[in-house]
């Protein structure tokens, strides 16, 4: 992994400690025009390096989004969120700034002029088909599927493919209906079964074929009122992990199970004779309590109705229904809103009433992906905390889908075993097609791998190159191969896609991961992207801070002026530094009151020699333009020998010091241009009225 500094860090708190000064040196506080107790005012910085949860939190921003849609960049956008790093794609410093402008960042309250270094990660050289593909939307081939378009037949058909109906021949029939409206380049998840044993349909043990009782269905539904006794015959129409619906003449409604019900007890179609009590859920709807006697009697064809579409006026004017309802065949559009176990549905963020996912099963939490948009059709059960219109989900739609997918749905003619797989498929612009370079981990994988349905990124950077040598066995060197599974990260499980090299011997990551530092400043109550690095040198005495930068310059100033005039000893006080060894008269500048002493006097009586025929005012002069144009880019280049120029953008270094002329102290500051690694141009000063010394 490769580092990159954008922004050195101005705090260098692990510099070494400035030597102590003599209590008598010359500089004392008891000197005139010195002030014991200057202060400076210093902007506040600040250094965050990115988590998981705030790279989703970027992936999710509304802004980024629009800005990445527009940049046609949303699946790599939604691949920062899942892979915790930046790519080619979404420059980070154009889409961290949406970011540092919400109440999700941390350092949101600080004020103008204030500056945060923001550490992150890139992924280089990534292949665009792995953002693609880890932002596939996902589908599961339904009971109507199998039944329409793999078997083809209204009674003989069983819940996968098998060796006479393969998914190699029927899948892709299957997911060119469910993505009607596909564009190139999109990518599908799809989930099904498949079976090595062939079914037999019809009566094996021969003889006539026995006749199913005719079953009725009741006329009760429709006018059940809370607390009453019933028994109804009707026909299971959609069932969620505490209960299941129950349709009969009049109308459906929900039988409460409890927690933990397996859907897959009664399939849609089943013929149910039930007895229970009815009762009131939070005098909102009408289901029937826990505890009822149900006996199957038998299945049947189940046709759907045509759902109701609510958009957010229309859920919300359903608030304000009449009490004690049935269930309503309905469907709605929106984002999904994970918060803990809770998933909604956010019709608009105007609208109060929300889609709520009532009791969902494992496969459709799946196909929830927090942020996506999905179209979801089933029964609207009833309603809680005054918003949220519970749905046991039907179908799950990626995307908007207006198309109404209505099938006679029955039970599966036998029950075969068969195993659950899963497959990518990619969309060339006219056709889709399975995609033969991408391999997506199956629920058997995942046991093998001691995991139960998803892997986390140590498990992933561990397991599938051991997964790809056994699945592969005679790769050859050069071969790639793309992985697509389940990723456990931030307490959230989503789709994402690693790219594999086989290097002749092993199956290798490709990560292409940097790590990159930015500094963002708030400028106008806003924070943008801005390299400049400033540093203040509070002025005064006890400032460590200052005291290491001025203690280098009086250095440099020893080493390389005083040496070659023969001296042997910083505190010699022979030539520009004096016997302190902590100030130097070549410029002025002072590790003991950290400022720039443009007294001239003071330099002439230091130094007289190295003044000879200067006047007072070419003293000063001479010492502004050797601090500005010699000395400080020393001292810079040596406190920060990583800043570098960088591609498109001037990086500046932004110096305020303090100068002292014999009666007062004053701030100033000192620009420079960073044009080649560790080389600091002068750009200019305010001590100067047009920024520059005289020519």
């Amino acid at each position: 992994m490769k580092t990159k500094f954008f922004f050195p860090i101005a705090a260098l708190a692990a510099m070494a400690s400035l030597t102590g000064c003599d209590e008598n040196s010359w500089n004392d506080e008891h000197l005139d025009g010195f002030d014991s107790n200057i202060t400076t005012t210093q902007k506040e910085n600040r250094e965050m390096t990115l988590s998981a949860a705030q790279y989703k939190l970027i992936a999710s921003n509304s802004t980024n989004k629009s800005m990445a849609e527009e940049a046609g960049a949303a699946d790599e956008l939604a691949a920062v969120g899942s892979r915790a790093a930046f790519n080619e794609k979404i420059n980070p410093r154009d889409y961290i700034p949406a970011f540092l402008n919400s109440t999700d960042n941390p350092y949101f309250t600080l004020t103008d002029g204030s500056a945060i270094s923001v550490t992150y990660n890139v992924e280089v050289g990534q292949p665009e088909c792995v953002y693609a593909a880890a932002n596939a939307s996902e589908y599961t081939v339904t009971t109507s599927d199998y039944q329409h378009f793999v078997w083809d037949s209204d009674d003989n058909f069983i819940d996968a493919f098998a060796p006479s109906h393969p998914a190699s021949k029927y899948l892709q029939s299957v997911v060119a209906d469910f993505y009607d409206d596909a564009e190139e380049g999109q990518y599908a998840y799809v989930t099904y079964n498949e079976s090595s044993q062939e079914p037999v349909f019809g009566n094996v043990g021969g003889g006539d074929t026995p006749q199913p009782e005719v079953f009725e269905m009741s006329s009760v539904v429709g006018s059940i009122v809370p607390d009453v006794d019933v028994e109804i015959f009707g026909v299971v129409s959609g069932a969620c992990t505490s209960g299941f619906t129950l349709t009969d003449k009049t109308g459906t409604i929900f039988v409460y199970m409890g927690s933990g019900f397996d859907p897959a007890t009664y399939p849609v179609g089943t013929q149910l004779k039930l007895n229970g009590t009815s009762t009131s859920f939070k005098n909102t709807n009408l289901q029937i309590a826990m505890g009822a006697e149900i006996e199957v009697m038998g299945s049947q064809d189940y046709t759907y109705p045509a759902p109701v579409v609510y958009d957010a006026a229309a859920l919300d004017a359903v608030l304000s229904r009449p009490a004690n309802q049935l269930a309503v065949y309905a469907r709605i559009t929106g984002t999904v809103a994970i918060s803990g176990q809770n998933i909604n549905i956010v019709l608009s963020e105007d609208a109060t009433a929300k889609g709520s996912v009532y009791y969902a099963t494992d496969a459709q939490k799946e196909a929830l992906t927090d942020g996506s948009t999905v179209t979801i059709t089933g029964w609207f059960i009833s309603i809680s905390g005054s918003k949220y219109c519970n749905f046991i989900i039907n179908t799950i739609e990626q995307g908007a889908k207006s198309a109404n997918r209505r099938f006679t749905v029955k039970a599966p003619a036998v029950e075969v075993p068969f195993e659950t797989l899963n497959s990518v498929w990619y969309f060339n612009g006219s056709k889709w097609n399975l995609a033969t370079d991408f391999v997506a981990l199956n629920p058997a994988d995942y046991t093998a791998m001691g995991a139960r349905s998803d892997l986390n990124a140590a498990n992933a950077k561990a397991k599938l190159p051991k997964f790809l040598a056994s699945k592969f066995p005679y790769a050859a060197a050069g071969d790639t191969k793309y992985v697509v599974y389940k990723l456990y990260a931030n307490s959230t499980t989503s789709l994402t896609c690693d790219k594999y090299d086989f290097n002749g011997s092993e199956w290798v990551l490709y990560s292409g991961v940097e790590t990159e530092t930015s500094q963002f400043v708030r400028a106008n109550g806003k924070w943008i992207y801005n390299p400049d690095v400033e540093i203040t040198l509070p002025a005064g005495k006890g400032q460590s801070f200052s005291a290491t930068y001025y203690q280098a310059c009086v250095d440099w100033v020893y080493e390389n002026i005083c040496v070659p005039l023969g001296d042997t000893s910083i505190k010699s006080g022979k030539f520009y530094v004096t016997s302190y060894g902590n100030n130097e008269y070549w410029t002025g500048t002072s590790a003991y009151q950290n400022n720039v002493d443009l007294r001239a006097g003071s330099a002439r009586a230091q130094y007289p020699e190295g003044w000879e025929g200067y006047t007072d005012e070419q003293i000063v002069e001479t010492e502004k333009t050797r601090f500005c144009t010699i000395l400080l880019p020393a001292v810079l280049a040596k406190f920060h020998p990583e800043a570098a120029p960088i591609p498109g953008v001037e990086l500046h270094y932004i110096i305020n010091f303090s100068a002292y002329d014999g009666s007062t102290t004053t701030a100033y500051t000192a620009t420079y241009l960073v044009t080649d690694k560790a080389t600091f141009e002068f750009q200019n000063c305010t001590w100067w009225p047009d920024g520059k010394p005289a020519e």
